[in-house]
C-alpha cells in the first residue's frame, strides 16, 4: 500500500517541487491550493503526513494545524514556514505541529523529515494493529505510558498527546534522570540533527509539560537542566 501525503501550498512552483521529490521516493501526493479545501481533505481522508504552508487563501495554515490537531491527534504535521516568520514557526509547534521547515529548503532536508515522519506513522500503525509486539509499560509516580498501545495515563485519566508528544515523553521516560541537548533530543525522537531547529524541541516540551505536569511553571517531571537541555526526574519502573 502506497503512503499518502497531503499537501496545502497556495505557490504552484513550490507546490510542484515538493510533489516530484515526494514521488521520488514513491509516495502518492494529494495537493491543495487553498486552505479550506486542503483542510477538509486532511479531516476526510488518511494521511501518513500532512505538508502545511502558514499563507493560504480562504483559511490559513495555522488555523488548519489547530483544526486537525483536534480531530486526529497522532496526524503527522510538517509547517512550512518564511524564513523571517518566527513567529508563525513557534505559534505552528505550539499548535501542534511536529515540525517545521523554512522556505527556501533543501530538498534532500525535506526527504528526510518526511521519512522520518512516515517511519513514526507506520510505528503508529503497527501499534494498533499488532498485539504480538512486546508491551514496555513505564510508570513514575503519577505517570504511565505503554509503549505498544501508545496510550499515556495520569492518575489513570488518557492524556490526548500526539505522535511526537508521546515519542519525547517516552524517551525522556525511558532514560530517567539522564539529560538530554536539543540536538540530541532532535535526533532521537524527531530522527534527524540540524542546528537552527531548537524552537521545535521547546515547543514540543511546553506543550508536553502544560499536560502531564501539576504546574507547567514548577515542572516535576521534564525538568530543565540550564545550559545543558532537559531530563526526566523519575523513580521509574519498567514492565
Amino acid at each position: 500500500m502506497v503512503d499518502k501525503v497531503l499537501i496545502v501550498e497556495d505557490d504552484l512552483d513550490i507546490a510542484t517541487l515538493i510533489t516530484v521529490n515526494l514521488i521520488e521516493l514513491g509516495l502518492s501526493i494529494d495537493h491543495f491550493d487553498d486552505g479550506q479545501a486542503g483542510c477538509k481533505a486532511a479531516l476526510e481522508n488518511d494521511y501518513c503526513l500532512v505538508l502545511l504552508d502558514v499563507m493560504l487563501p480562504l483559511m490559513n495554515g495555522l488555523d488548519i494545524c489547530r483544526t486537525v490537531r483536534e480531530k486526529k491527534p497522532e496526524q503527522a504535521i510538517i509547517m512550512l514556514t518564511a524564513k523571517n516568520s518566527e513567529t508563525d514557526r513557534v505559534l505552528g509547534l505550539e499548535l501542534g505541529a511536529d515540525d517545521y521547515m523554512t522556505k527556501p529548503f533543501s530538498i534532500r532536508e525535506l526527504q528526510a523529515r518526511v521519512r522520518a515522519q512516515i517511519r513514526k506513522a507506520h510505528l503508529i500503525q503497527q501499534a494498533g494493529q499488532s498485539s504480538s509486539l512486546p508491551t514496555t509499560v513505564i510508570s513514575s509516580a503519577e505517570l504511565m505510558i505503554n509503549q505498544q498501545t501508545r496510550a499515556a495515563t495520569r492518575n489513570g485519566v488518557h492524556l490526548e498527546l500526539t505522535a511526537t508528544e508521546f515519542d519525547l515523553l517516552y524517551h525522556l521516560m525511558g532514560h530517567p534522570n539522564q539529560v538530554f541537548s536539543r540536538t540530541q533530543l532532535l535526533e532521537s525522537v524527531w530522527g534527524y540533527q540540524h542546528s537552527g531547529y531548537e524552537h521545535t524541541v521547546n515547543s514540543h516540551i511546553n506543550r508536553l509539560r502544560a499536560k502531564i505536569e501539576s504546574n507547567a511553571t514548577e515542572p516535576q517531571y521534564v525538568q530543565t537542566v540550564w545550559g545543558v537541555g532537559y531530563k526526566f526526574n523519575s523513580q521509574h519502573k519498567v514492565f
